[in-house]
């Protein structure tokens, strides 16, 4: 085995793209949490929490989504590796404008796994695939929304140990 030639771990030392071998690794408990919003307009936000919008209970179908999502992030980022997972959990909170000037949803996404690789990958397509059906079925009211500072927040796990993002390292 070669060894790469940069930090990043998916290219080989000729530059060449490949999937990590984390044959070797040793199985241990992760966890990544994902966040990330959509900020859209008043109305939009009181129709969602009213529950009444046209194509349904908008929270509850985009935490399916998410979950999905999650469990599905290999098929759709060419390099991850397909993952037992344990647990994933999409939590939304709503924000009025009075709050913090913005009105929207946050998302929280917490997915977990024992296993010889991090999941985080797993958690921010969560967190984008639940944002992205909240969008999808309101933008008949509100094509004006906004998707945005989606990150991992923490991790847990691994030879890497435990991050968390800083508070000044965006909002």
């Amino acid at each position: 085995m070669s060894t790469p030639a940069s930090p990043l771990t998916h290219f080989d030392a000729q530059g060449q793209a490949h999937m990590v071998d984390v044959g070797a690794k040793a199985a241990t408990h992760r966890v990544a949490v994902a966040t990330g919003r959509i900020e859209m307009q008043p109305e939009t936000l009181a129709l969602i929490e009213s529950g009444t919008a046209k194509k349904g209970d908008v929270l509850g179908i985009a935490r399916i989504a998410g979950i999905m999502a999650a469990k599905r992030t290999s098929d759709l980022i060419p390099l991850c590796h397909p993952l037992a997972l344990t647990r994933v959990a999409i939590e939304f909170e709503s924000c009025g404008a009075s709050g913090h000037g913005i009105t929207g949803i946050s998302c929280v996404a917490t997915v977990e796994t024992v296993g010889p690789t991090g999941v985080e990958m797993e958690a921010l397509t969560a967190v984008q695939v639940a944002l992205l059906t909240i969008y999808d079925m309101c933008k008949a009211l509100d094509r004006g929304m906004v998707i945005s500072d989606v990150k991992v927040r923490e991790k847990r796990g691994g030879k890497s140990g435990h991050f968390v993002m800083s508070a000044h390292a965006g909002s």
